[in-house]
């Protein structure tokens, strides 16, 4: 399983599919994702009602650890999901939408890093070759295709913005947010090798913070030590000591 550069630096609710709109009936699975507590995280919503609620608890079924699959969604499934933990640590958060109509935005749910390759795609309920897709940003008709898709070779803070499509015939999706974070590494996906390695490097941190602490409670019992091993000596020569008194 690859993980997004962001799933690698902080733990993470994760989408699949990866994106932030749906069709009716679709099926989504959540994730929570932490590459050094992989337990004791739970999938929770704000829903449009206002509600705050765990996955298993009116909605979805948890499976896995920490997955949550939601089934034949409805919209009423949309709003703010992200992960928490025992502790009560939280996960960057996710608004998710579905929508009850015919076309929706393909684009991903979580920040993308700079300079990294983004595609977009427009998809229909019902698939025609005659359909023409339109991209816009901030209202702003940005591109025209014939397959339904759209690059951003390089994504840059400029390309931060809320994106939609429209098809032939007056049919639009509903726009979402495209975040471009420059703090990310320089890849859209990573094999679980660099996942391991940026564990290593979190775990390295924690040491480095530690390891004072752990050599203080070393040296303060050596030095403990030694004075017991001075002061039994002590003891001993005191007890073998001979006192001689000289008659005359």
């Amino acid at each position: 399983m690859q993980l997004t550069p962001f799933c690698l630096m902080l733990p993470c609710l994760r989408i699949s599919p990866d994106r932030s709109q749906f069709f009716r009936y679709d099926t989504i699975s959540l994730t929570c994702e932490d590459q050094l507590n992989s337990t004791g995280w739970n999938v929770k919503r704000k829903t449009l009602e206002g509600g705050f609620r765990p996955c298993s608890s009116g909605w979805g079924s948890t499976s896995l650890g920490s997955t949550c699959t939601i089934g034949n969604i409805y919209p009423s499934d949309s709003g703010v999901y992200w992960c928490e933990s025992v502790d009560g640590e939280r996960s960057n958060v996710v608004n998710i939408t579905i929508t009850d109509r015919t076309v929706i935005l393909e684009s991903p749910a979580l920040p993308v890093s700079e300079g990294a390759a983004v595609t977009l795609r427009c998809k229909a309920e019902t698939h025609s070759s005659d359909h023409v897709f339109d991209f816009y940003k901030d209202d702003h008709r940005i591109s025209s295709s014939s397959t339904g898709e759209m690059t951003i070779h390089s994504a840059s803070k400029s390309d931060e913005g809320l994106y939609k499509c429209s098809i032939s015939g007056g049919r639009e999706s509903t726009a979402s947010w495209l975040a471009v974070d420059a703090s990310l590494p320089p890849s859209t996906s990573a094999p679980p090798a660099a996942s391991c390695s940026v564990s290593a490097i979190r775990l390295t941190c924690h040491l480095l913070v530690g390891t004072p602490y752990l050599l203080s409670t070393v040296l303060l019992g050596l030095i403990y030590r030694d004075r017991m091993r001075a002061r039994t000596v002590a003891e001993r020569r005191g007890n073998n000591d001979v006192v001689m008194e000289i008659v005359v």
